[in-house]
């Protein structure tokens, strides 16, 4: 019996009780991938990027192991919420144009307190500041870096179109912006290299632009190092006191971690490992985060239909963004149809050894927002479970 093979009689046996749709995160491997996020990190803690995990349970289990210190969040709402569920240290990854949110913040010492928010741009801070409605509280704030790597005179550029402030200058002048305005405080850079550590250098089948990827995320780093080194020097000659510089993301953790200028490093896909994280030369994780659909029809020999399925991930359309048949293993896709929306068919020999009710184990293309289809994680050891936490979606929590 193959590995994949024991793992899917492992999950049928956990699961035999429970009807699909269902989702699992397998907490043998969940841990794995803490420890190996841990050990590539090489000392720095990981601060957790909870729009992977999307699961406050599983948020409190991974921060209780040593080598993880707060939490990379993706809204204000859930910021707020966050930080009143008793996590005391929430850095809010993008800026946000909640003005209830901020009315809130300032007004509320503990919030306040726990929760900083991203800045790249003054006009940011005046909406802030416009929210207020009387709150006092000093806002924390993080000024977030461009980290595209731009060639050719800025003609050609290579990243994800986030922060406009790309120089020392520009950041430090932002830095200057916010302490000279009452009731901010400049405590954190953040810079997320996402050409680096969300693009699999390793496609199978594609060795050339597996190489291309390679050879530009060298250069990436290499450019990256030394602009980031010399953004915390000019921000530090504004706020000596700088609290934190975190970088990374899952796939690029040992490279980051490398840099003496970054404190802390940010992750959260690699505690799931979903398929988008299958083609790094970096490291290799375990899939621990799957969900099964029931077969309810048999249309004709090698084909089977399962109820459900549509579950794309976010970002440029494309076949990697749908989830793939895992286990058993040898199905694929119907061409024709892809993920649907009610059904989904799929093609294979093995489809015929499945019968009606039988389970059929899906991973994601994306972490966390496989957690928008389902109410519930149901947590396996060995193959039990021994545990059923709501996801955020099971909390009545659906921040975007």
């Amino acid at each position: 019996m193959t590995a994949r093979a024991a793992d899917r009689a492992r999950y049928d046996r956990a699961t035999a009780q429970l009807d699909a749709p269902v989702a699992i995160v397998d907490l043998d491997a969940f841990d794995a991938n803490a420890d190996d996020l841990v050990r590539r990190a090489g000392g720095k803690p990981i601060r957790v990027a909870s729009k992977s995990v999307r699961c406050r349970a599983l948020l409190e289990r991974v921060l209780a192991r040593e080598g993880f210190a707060g939490i990379m969040s993706f809204t204000l709402a859930e910021s707020l919420w966050l930080a009143r569920s008793g996590f005391d240290d929430v850095l809010l990854a993008y800026p946000s144009a909640d003005r209830v949110g901020y009315a809130e913040l300032a007004a509320d010492p503990k919030l306040a307190a726990a929760v900083t928010v991203m800045v790249d741009d003054p006009a940011q801070l005046d909406l802030i500041d416009a929210a207020r409605d009387g709150g006092g509280e000093v806002v924390r704030v993080c000024l977030e870096l461009d980290t595209s790597l731009r060639l050719l005179g800025g003609r050609v550029r290579v990243g994800a179109r986030r922060s406009p402030l790309h120089s020392p200058a520009q950041v430090a002048e932002v830095a200057r912006a916010v302490a000279r305005r009452p009731g901010f405080k400049v405590v954190g850079i953040m810079a997320y290299e996402g050409h680096v550590a969300g693009v699999g250098d390793a496609v199978a089948g594609r060795p050339l632009r597996s190489r291309a990827v390679r050879l530009m995320q060298a250069a990436a780093r290499r450019e990256l190092a030394e602009r980031r080194a010399a953004v915390v020097r000019a921000v530090r000659e504004v706020v000596p006191d700088l609290e934190f510089v975190n970088g990374g993301g899952t796939g690029s953790v040992q490279h980051t971690a490398a840099e003496d200028a970054v404190t802390e490093i940010a992750a959260g896909s690699g505690l799931y490992v979903p398929r988008l994280f299958d083609n790094y030369t970096s490291f290799t994780g375990r899939p621990a985060a799957l969900f099964a659909l029931p077969v309810v029809r048999r249309p004709g020999v090698g084909v089977v239909t399962v109820l459900g399925g549509g579950y794309p991930a976010s970002g440029a359309p494309g076949a990697d963004r749908l989830p793939v048949p895992y286990l058993p293993e040898g199905l694929r896709h119907d061409p024709q149809e892809g993920a649907g929306e009610v059904q989904t068919p799929l093609l294979g020999p093995v489809a015929d050894d499945l019968l009606i009710g039988d389970k059929v184990w899906f991973r994601h293309a994306k972490a966390g927002e496989l957690c928008e289809r389902f109410d519930a994680l149901h947590l396996v050891e060995g193959d039990a479970v021994t545990a059923t936490v709501p996801t955020y979606r099971g909390e009545g929590r659906t921040f975007l």
